[in-house]
Order: C-alpha cells, then sequence, then structure tokens
C-alpha cells in the first residue's frame, strides 16, 4: 500500500475523533452542567439518540454497499456529508436560549440528527479499509497509522477543550466557539481522504440481495466474536471517559487535572499504538488484544486501591489502564475486515457495507449501554451538578472508573479465546478467492 493512500486514509479519523471524542468525553458534562438538564434526562437523551444512532448503521451500510457512482460505493459519502455534519456537531455543543422543557427537546433532537449524519459519514469511512486492500498484516498497519491519527485528534479534544473553553466568558459559548474550529479542521480533513484514496478491492459483479447480507453476518462465526470483542473495548471506554470528568471535579477535587490525566493517558496510547503490529504478529490479533485486557485488569485494581490524594498513583494507574485499551482499540478495525473475506468463500458475496454497519452498530449500542449507563447509575447515587457530592455519589463515580471495566475484560478475554481467524487462515481464503476468478482488484 502506497504511504499516500495509508496516510490519507488515517487523517480522516484525526477529524472525525474531534467530534467522537468531544461526544464521548464531554456531551454528558455539557447535558448536566453547561446546558443545565438533570441527569436523568441526559441519560435519556442518550438512550434514545444513541440508540437510533446505533441502528441506523446496517441501513447506511446497506446503501453503501450498493451505490455506484463515479466516486466508488464509499468515498462519495466522506465527500459530502463532512459540511453537514461540520454543521450539526456545533449545533449539538450549543445552548439555546430556551426554558427546561425546550433545552432537553434541543438535546434530543440535535443530538439525534447528529448521530445520523456521523452514521452517513463514518460507515462509509470504516468500510472503505477493506477496499483498500486484502491483506492481513497490510491492514493491521493501515489501521495502527488510523487509530494513530484517531488518537491524536482525541488527544487534542481531551487535552485542549477544557483550557480551551476557559478562555471565554462563560462555557456555553467556549464549547461553542470550539465547535467550530473543530468542524473546519475535520472537513478538511475528511476531504483530504476522499482525494487521496482510491477503492481498491471491488465487490464480484453481484446482485447483492437483502438476504445474502443478513447471511454474511449472521452466518459468520468470527465477525459475531470480534463484535463481541470489539463491542467490550468500547464499553470499557465509554464508561471511563464519561466518568473521568467527574471523578476529577467532586472525587479529587481538582478539575484543573482533568486536561493533564486525558493528555497522559492519551500519550501513554499514542506511544502504546505501534507496539501493537508487532504484538499482533507474534502473538495475533486476538492475542495482542487479550493481553491489553490482562494489563487492563491488573491497572483497574490498583486504580481502585489508590486513594483520593495521591494524584501520582491516580495518574499512574490511568496511564496502564489506557495502555491496556489500545489493542482492541487498532486491531478490533483491523480484525473487522478479515471477516468480509471470510464471508465472500463461505457465501459467494462481498458484503462489505453490511459487515462493517452490523460491528458498528454494536459498537454503538455498547456506547450507549455506557453513555446512558453512567447518567442513569449518577442519577440514582443522588448525583445533582455543581454542589458537593453525598458519599453514594462520590462512590458510584469511583466505582464505575475503576470497577466496572474489570467485568467487561473478562468477558473480552474470553471471547479472544473463541476467535480462530488467523493470519494464516486468511491467507488461505484470500487465495482460494483468487483462485476463484471471483475477486476484482484494480490498480492504484
Amino acid at each position: 500500500m502506497k504511504l499516500r493512500t495509508a496516510a490519507g486514509y488515517a487523517v480522516g479519523d484525526f477529524g472525525i475523533n474531534l467530534y467522537f471524542i468531544s461526544v464521548m468525553t464531554y456531551l454528558l458534562y455539557f447535558y448536566t452542567d453547561v446546558l443545565g438538564i438533570s441527569a436523568v434526562a441526559a441519560g435519556s437523551v442518550f438512550a434514545v439518540a444513541r440508540f437510533i444512532d446505533a441502528v441506523t448503521d446496517p441501513v447506511m451500510g446497506a446503501i453503501a454497499e450498493r451505490t455506484r457512482s463515479r466516486w466508488g460505493r464509499m468515498r462519495p459519502y466522506i465527500l459530502f456529508g463532512a459540511v453537514p455534519l461540520g454543521l450539526i456537531s456545533v449545533l449539538t455543543f450549543t445552548v439555546p436560549d430556551f426554558d427546561d422543557a425546550g433545552k432537553v427537546m434541543w438535546a434530543y433532537v440535535t443530538y439525534i440528527l447528529f448521530g445520523l449524519i456521523y452514521t452517513a459519514v463514518t460507515i462509509p469511512y470504516a468500510t472503505l479499509t477493506a477496499s483498500l486492500t486484502d491483506d492481513y498484516d497490510d491492514r493491521t498497519q493501515l489501521s495502527t497509522y488510523r487509530i494513530g491519527c484517531a488518537f491524536a485528534g482525541g488527544f487534542l479534544v481531551s487535552v485542549g477543550t477544557m483550557p480551551f473553553v476557559g478562555m471565554f466568558e462563560d462555557q456555553a459559548t467556549g464549547f461553542q466557539v470550539l465547535m467550530m474550529v473543530f468542524a473546519v479542521i475535520a472537513t478538511l480533513l475528511l476531504w483530504v481522504t476522499h482525494a487521496s484514496t482510491d477503492e481498491i478491492v471491488q465487490p464480484p459483479k453481484q446482485e447483492l440481495a437483502l438476504k445474502d447480507s443478513l447471511r454474511a453476518i449472521a452466518l459468520n462465526p468470527p465477525l459475531l466474536i470480534v463484535i463481541g470483542i470489539f463491542s467490550c473495548g468500547m464499553l470499557s471506554f465509554t464508561v471511563r471517559q464519561a466518568t473521568t470528568a467527574y471523578f476529577f471535579i467532586y472525587n479529587v477535587g481538582d478539575p484543573g487535572l482533568i486536561a493533564w490525566f486525558f493528555g497522559l493517558t492519551l500519550g501513554c496510547m499514542l506511544l502504546g499504538i505501534w507496539a501493537v503490529p508487532y504484538l499482533a504478529e507474534r502473538y495475533g490479533k486476538a492475542g495482542a488484544t487479550r493481553l491489553g485486557a490482562y494489563l487492563t485488569i491488573a491497572a483497574c485494581i490498583g486504580f481502585y486501591l489508590t486513594p483520593y490524594d495521591q494524584i501520582g498513583g491516580i495518574f499512574f494507574w490511568g496511564c496502564l489502564v489506557a495502555l491496556g485499551g489500545t489493542p482492541v482499540a487498532v486491531l478490533g478495525w483491523a480484525m473487522i475486515p478479515d471477516t468480509v473475506e471470510y464471508a465472500e468463500l463461505r457465501h459467494g458475496v462481498r458484503a462489505d457495507g453490511a459487515i462493517f454497519s452490523t460491528a458498528s452498530f454494536f459498537q454503538k449500542l455498547a456506547k450507549t449501554i455506557g453513555g446512558a449507563g453512567v447518567a442513569f447509575i449518577l442519577g440514582l447515587a443522588g448525583y445533582v451538578a455543581n454542589q458537593p457530592q453525598t458519599a453514594e455519589a462520590l462512590q458510584a463515580i469511583h466505582g464505575v472508573l475503576t470497577l466496572l471495566p474489570i467485568g467487561i475484560m473478562v468477558i473480552l478475554i474470553v471471547l479472544t479465546k473463541l476467535y480462530r481467524l488467523d493470519s494464516e487462515r486468511h491467507a488461505e481464503i484470500v487465495a482460494q478467492l483468487s483462485d476463484s476468478g471471483e475477486r476484482v482488484r484494480i490498480s492504484a
């Protein structure tokens, strides 16, 4: 694969993560402490909007894989969806001059629209991986570049958001202006992705019926396992990201540490990401993911046992938790395209859009459960924004941040033990597809 293609594709995820990490890390806080709606109301918004966002993924996947245009199947959505995505992102982080009920309705409408447009851009973007290369190791390298850029975008959001917002007279203005800046950057980077990529691996000439797409998903054991692994990784990441700001504001009592914590933890992930291809080569994609889960469990135990006033210990264990989550963040995206060829050989159809969108559906479902779950847990524990919290609320924040990921990682470890689509098996599948003469590959 050409470096121009890999880099051009990867920078798109830098832009996407300006939105993704903003929503994952700060939207719940924005709703409760800036927009001014209750934690329970915010949890309801998260549950409804993210569920709608998730169920539309398979629809978008079906649309994308059936698209035929001069720009290809996936790339036109990246080109034409970038500007609307930027606009709705700004509106999602805007505080309107409405009463309480109006603000709740505003949150519902803007976040639902954000999810729909985000899906229209990101499902084709993610699916494009399978069209850029069919090489097992190239996909690991491509996903490494991509997630490296994603983490860099996340680093910018995590470190820069609160200091930037603090420069303004009120947080509402700060968040709105910041999202305007992010929208410009992300739009330009998505256009770079469109301009630098070509859909090299083409599907066989086929009339893809709905039953073909469903068969490629339901009768695809490696895909179902990867979906479980991927969803566990997203669920763990979501609950940690959504809870961190509350932990430093109320448990530690120093909101100024939020940016430093996110900066160091994401910095560790950025450094650790370059070791993932080596780990995958040595232990396999599933094995490398499992090693990360072991590290996350050990680090979460250390984090839980560290007193609130031991800032060095909190940062140390937090960095190790983040580092443990790095392999699944990279290799989940590298494992999904391998299951496309598995289904293609077994069922005779290349349903990459359906496969990626189904994986994204469950990933977003995990995000829905994680984000709404954190909000509901805080609400049930008696959380009240901008006030000293009860002991029950503080315990809930601490437990969600440090103990809940342990149970999630145990499930992930079991799933990685069941995964069988390694590099040797994938190479056999690609060779059989090539020998059958049904695969179409065009020059770059």
